[in-house]
């Protein structure tokens, strides 16, 4: 099933009994406005949904662009029935998706203020039923995934390294990342990480830690994790990838829907 039909399924699971009751009929038009500044995401998908259900997009902000109080940012036009059973969950998805993106921007360019090069990468702690669209949303804020899913990547976790001895005899075709338990197996595991995300260190213990780890693996890339958004400009100078969550959990933005005859 299509997330979207999901998402109607669940608010309007058999008909619409308001429209119903006021026997409203013919053709119409919704504008969905935003009150507040964002970045747009996901319209396209959206999109593609009211075309399966016979309406027409007249117009809608291009994912990855921004956009201002009272701009019109998604508009469609047809059946009055099918526009009234989704503009409300057209609204609200619209509201998370943009915001998640407007505040992944933010963030990018905070960081870049700082280290042009510094990637800012979100956890997969997206909400259930949400993460195609959780991560395509970052991408349209300028940031990139850490993680997508379990069968992506190669992460060994301080819960992994509480059960397993020893990595040390370890070979994969794809990148291996650890996350050590502390700094005698970020040292000891050094050289056979590709990627080691070092959580909840301090910007002083990364500046004192991080050389000593590039001197026995020079390739290796460095990532941080487990930091308040305020202190991203203090880690930006110092790593390659900073992997964050809060972009997921950012106030919905504040937008509103119109609908009129035609």
């Amino acid at each position: 099933m299509d997330l979207f039909d999901l998402y109607l399924e669940e608010d309007c699971p058999y008909e619409d009994e308001t429209t119903e009751l006021l026997g409203i009929k013919g053709n119409g038009r919704l504008r969905i406005m935003s009150r507040e500044h964002g970045v747009a995401a996901c319209m396209e998908e959206l999109a593609v949904f009211y075309r399966k259900k016979g309406l027409e997009i007249t117009s809608h902000v291009r994912d990855g662009n921004e956009f201002n109080p009272h701009d019109v940012i998604f508009e469609a036009r047809g059946d009055l029935r099918q526009l009234f059973k989704l503009w409300r969950i057209s609204q609200t998805f619209l509201s998370i998706v943009c915001s998640i993106a407007a505040t992944t921007r933010l963030y990018v360019e905070t960081a870049r203020k700082v280290n042009k090069d510094v990637i800012i990468a979100t956890s997969r702690k997206t909400h259930p039923g949400m993460r195609k669209f959780e991560l395509k949303a970052v991408r349209a804020g300028g940031g990139d995934h850490h993680r997508n899913s379990l069968s992506d990547s190669i992460l060994i976790t301080q819960n992994h390294l509480g059960i397993v001895e020893d990595l040390n005899s370890i070979k994969a075709v794809r990148r291996i990342e650890i996350e050590p338990r502390n700094e005698e197996e970020a040292l000891k595991y050094a050289k056979i990480a590709d990627l080691m995300l070092l959580d909840h260190l301090s910007a002083e213990n990364l500046q004192r830690i991080i050389p000593v780890l590039r001197e026995k693996n020079p390739s290796i890339r460095i990532a941080v994790g487990g930091i308040s958004v305020q202190d991203i400009p203090s880690y930006a100078a110092l790593v390659d990838i900073i992997v964050i969550s809060a972009p997921y959990y950012a106030p919905p933005l504040d937008l509103t829907a119109r609908i009129s005859r035609t």
